[in-house]
């Protein structure tokens, strides 16, 4: 039979590349890591592990979002915060799923230099997976799947599918993966960066779960990017970039996957996106230093705890525009208590009025006017 997919070809997984198209690209990416390093180096350790609180958050929320779980954001902050240590007054207690999934990614970076095994992704799976579904749908958990034939990636409605790549069969995960594993674990020779850029391609041609590939992959990619930067904390969020490209990362690992072993548009497309990545980190971290500048300022000023969690809720990037309706939803107050807040925030120089007019009046803080 002719090949058609990646993994088909006699020469898999031994994946080759453009060697001039690549270089000139991962050493721009390389500068730009150095700089949120050298950034990230020159701040507090409260900074930043600020910093890796919102980027976590995000990252968290941004990969569940591309395969279509929306988590609460609030939650997913509370379950980092807590686990990285910061405080969590202001915020929800985090459900058992988001706490769950959550701690993935702490595992996943925070423990970057430790082996990935099989039962480490085992655990990973089960924290996803929780009650043993996909939806309504029975899914094997903690196990690489060992359902219908073919394993493949189909959208379009009933009758009308199109299919988008097909997995190996699910009796050669075991030694696809144990492959994979060893390569993760003993390869030495690879650029960091590049490493995790082909295992991300490499886990999702495997496809060795019935569902949560995706996420996982972002995962160890994750992980491995947390290994080329030495540290053990985010401070950019691929999968937050991935997300407002989704059809192009489709497109770039459909591309890839379906023929030979030459990857280097993927790596062209990965290493974009990852510097895209670290330039919006800078945008982040720009406005956690601001944060921490605001409050050390207005230490002295007082505010009630309805005033204090509103100002973080802006600082930490609201959603819509504020009004005295939902400044009275979010502090489940009345909006007669909710106006006096505002306005004792805008006496005192914290609050200024948006521009829409006193019929759609909204509030943002001085330091955004």
């Amino acid at each position: 039979m002719k090949p058609h997919y990646i993994w088909q070809y006699p020469d898999w997984p031994n994946f080759r590349w453009e060697t001039d198209k690549i270089m000139n690209l991962l050493s721009e990416v390389r500068l730009q890591e150095g700089r949120i390093t050298g950034m990230m180096d020159g701040l507090g350790f409260e900074v930043q592990t600020k910093t890796s609180l919102d980027v976590m958050t995000e990252d968290v929320i941004r990969s569940n979002e591309i395969e279509g779980v929306l988590l609460n954001a609030d939650r997913v902050r509370s379950s980092v915060a807590r686990h990285l240590g910061i405080s969590t007054e202001g915020l929800p207690e985090p459900d058992h799923y988001t706490d769950g999934v959550v701690q993935v990614m702490i595992d996943a970076v925070s423990n970057y230099s430790d082996e990935l095994t099989e039962q480490r992704l085992f655990n990973w799976h089960a924290a996803l997976f929780p009650t043993g579904r996909s939806g309504i749908t029975p899914i094997t958990v903690a196990g690489w799947r060992v359902g219908e034939e073919p394993m493949q990636v189909v959208s379009g409605t009933l009758g009308k599918e199109k299919v988008h790549y097909e997995a190996p069969a699910s009796a050669d995960v075991p030694k696809e993966m144990a492959r994979f594993l060893d390569w993760i674990n003993n390869e030495k020779t690879s650029d960091p960066i590049l490493k995790a850029a082909v295992a991300h391609l490499w886990f999702v041609a495997i496809h060795p779960f019935d569902d949560g590939n995706g996420r996982l992959t972002r995962t160890i990619t994750d992980m491995l990017l947390a290994r080329a930067d030495g540290m053990p904390h985010r401070y950019y969020s691929m999968s937050a970039t991935i997300l407002k490209s989704k059809n192009k990362y489709y497109e770039a690992l459909e591309n890839t996957t379906v023929g030979n072993v030459d990857i280097t548009l993927w790596l062209e497309w990965f290493l974009q996106t990852l510097k895209g990545a670290m330039e919006h980190s800078e945008v982040v971290v720009s406005r956690v230093v601001k944060k921490s500048l605001f409050w050390q300022e207005h230490r002295n000023v007082a505010m009630n705890k309805r005033q204090v969690k509103v100002v973080n809720k802006l600082w930490d990037g609201f959603e819509g525009k504020l009004t005295t309706d939902k400044w009275a939803k979010l502090c489940k107050t009345s909006q007669a208590t909710a106006l006096r807040d505002i306005n004792d925030l805008i006496d005192k120089g914290i609050l200024v009025k948006g521009a829409e007019g006193s019929k759609n009046t909204s509030y943002v803080l001085l330091e955004d006017k």
